[in-house]
C-alpha cells in the first residue's frame, strides 16, 4: 500500500513530494510510515530499485563492447526506452538526490560506461576528438530534464543529440569545454548535481492516532 501510494505520487509530483502526502495517500498515518522506512532516501531506493537494476546492469556489460559507437548508440537508447516507461525513475535520474545506494552505484556505474566508450570511440576515430566526458554528461542531463516535456519524442531529440556527436559532424566548436568543477556548478543549476538530502523529515513522535498529521 505504502509502495504503490509512493509510486503514484513520485511519478505525479517527483521525488521530493513530502513523505506525510505519500502516507495520506496510502491512508495510514505518518508514524506507520516511519516504522516501515526510516527516511526518504530508504523509501525511494524500496520503490525505484527493480527499475534501476537493469539499467546498472547494461552499463556494466556494455563497457566490452568492441565498437564503441554501436555500444554508446545502444546503451543510450536502452536507456532512454527504460526511463520513458518509467516516469519516476526518470524523474529520480535527472533529480539532485543521493544516498539512494542504487542511485549510488548507477550514476557511478553510468560515467565509467560513457567515459570508456567515448575514449575507445575516440581512438576508433568514430567519435569527435574534442568531446569531453563532461560535455557528454551535460547534454544528456538536460535530455533527460527535458524528455517529460515530450515523452514520445525522445528517440527524435536523441538522435539528433548523437548526430552532433560524430567525428564526421565535427566543427570547431565556439567555446571550451566545461571544467570539472564548471561542470558540477552547471548540474546544480540544471538541478540535477547529486546532493545529500535530508535523512529524515521532522517527525513529530508518537502520535495518538494513525491519522497523518495536518
Amino acid at each position: 500500500m505504502l509502495i504503490a501510494a509512493a509510486r503514484e505520487i513520485y511519478a505525479e509530483r517527483g521525488v521530493d513530494a513530502p513523505l506525510d502526502d505519500i502516507a495520506r495517500r496510502a491512508g495510514v498515518g505518518n508514524a506507520t510510515l516511519y516504522r516501515h522506512f526510516s527516511d526518504r532516501t530508504e523509501l525511494i531506493e524500496t520503490v525505484f530499485h527493480d527499475a534501476l537494476v537493469p539499467i546498472l546492469g547494461m552499463a556494466r556489460e556494455i563497457r566490452d563492447h568492441p565498437d564503441a559507437w554501436d555500444g554508446l548508440t545502444s546503451y543510450l537508447d536502452r536507456v532512454f526506452a527504460l526511463l520513458a516507461a518509467d516516469r519516476g525513475a526518470g524523474d529520480l535520474l535527472t533529480t539532485a538526490i543521493e544516498g539512494v545506494p542504487t542511485l549510488d552505484a548507477l550514476r557511478e556505474e553510468n560515467r565509467r560506461t560513457l567515459e570508456t566508450l567515448l575514449h575507445r570511440g575516440q581512438e576508433q576515430r568514430t567519435i569527435r576528438a574534442d568531446l569531453t566526458i563532461e560535455d557528454l554528461l551535460f547534454l544528456l542531463a538536460a535530455l533527460g530534464r527535458a524528455a517529460p516535456a515530450a515523452p514520445d519524442n525522445w528517440r527524435r531529440h536523441l538522435a539528433l543529440l548523437l548526430d552532433g556527436l560524430r567525428a564526421a559532424a565535427a566543427r570547431p566548436l565556439p567555446a571550451p569545454a566545461l571544467r570539472p568543477e564548471q561542470f558540477d556548478a552547471a548540474l546544480h543549476r540544471l538541478g540535477t548535481a547529486p546532493q545529500t538530502p535530508r535523512r529524515r523529515e521532522p517527525n513529530p513522535g508518537p502520535p495518538t492516532s494513525e491519522n497523518p498529521t495536518p
